[in-house]
């Protein structure tokens, strides 16, 4: 019996160690071995944490293949994962043309827009030029993990890069939202109320006298244009930065790749 527990327990720690390991596969591949296999657990283990607040998924991918096309390269992976249009981000290394890129999609274009993706490039961009290619994929993680927490910045927009199109995106703010909550419930109660006290008689009890107290008169009115004025002023500019959600306000830049649509940038090392 003693031998048969041992046996088991060794046949449970062998699965777990082997799950364990394909799922830090799948989230970080390190096809150009930068990592070692403790910092490849470390890493997967803080994706998996802000895979939970974003409900998607985000990647780490390193190659010294050297690659034509790094931010279609990028985006394809991060869509080959997860899927076109879902939540997600990827981090790409090239050491071949010493290239980095990080590619979003879903709630990540809103997470890490334009101001932020380029405060992350930069100090992704330290660590790789100072040869800490684990510090710099921490610093990956860390900044996305940060920008979530902050949320989506105050006066967010998306700007299709081929067409010029912005479009708009209105986020509540707890504060908002329980502001909201509270004005509807008063307004609700309050027509509850006006409605039971004018309406107590019973159907049938109470007739209207219309012929006594209806009448009805007719006038003319005319209305003449005697002036107008117009006035008008100038709508300065919002400054830059200016969003809620921990600063770097502003807008995502937005492009379509294999169907799906994706945000992001890079940098040369």
């Amino acid at each position: 019996m003693r031998k048969f527990s041992c046996f088991f327990l060794m046949v449970a720690g062998f699965l777990l160690t082997t799950v364990t390991g394909v799922a830090a596969e799948n989230t970080v591949s390190d096809d150009a071995g930068l990592f070692t296999p403790s910092e490849i657990q470390s890493l997967s283990e803080q994706a998996d944490q802000l895979n939970e607040k974003i409900k998607g998924e985000v990647f780490i991918a390193t190659t010294n293949n050297g690659i034509d096309d790094i931010e279609y390269t990028t985006d394809r992976f991060l869509a080959d994962r997860i899927g076109n249009d879902q939540n997600g981000s990827a981090l790409m290394i090239d050491m071949g043309n010493r290239n980095l890129h990080v590619s979003t999609s879903g709630n990540m274009l809103d997470y890490i827009n334009d101001a932020r993706l380029d405060d992350m490039l930069d100090n992704i961009y330290d660590q790789m030029t100072a040869g800490n290619y684990y510090q710099a994929a921490r610093v990956y993680l860390e900044n996305a993990a940060s920008y979530v927490e902050a949320g989506v910045p105050g006066g967010h927009y998306h700007v299709d890069r081929e067409t010029g199109k912005i479009t708009y995106y209105k986020v509540l703010t707890p504060l908002e939202i329980g502001i909201s909550l509270l004005v509807a419930a008063v307004i609700s109660i309050a027509f509850f109320i006006i409605v039971k006290s004018r309406y107590q008689l019973k159907m049938g009890g109470y007739k209207y006298p219309y012929r006594e107290k209806s009448s009805i008169k007719l006038t003319q009115k005319e209305d003449r244009l005697v002036n107008s004025f117009v006035t008008t002023r100038r709508i300065p500019r919002p400054p830059k930065n200016n969003g809620g959600g921990g600063g770097f306000g502003g807008g995502t830049t937005t492009h379509s790749s294999g169907g799906g649509t994706f945000g992001g940038g890079g940098r040369s090392f």
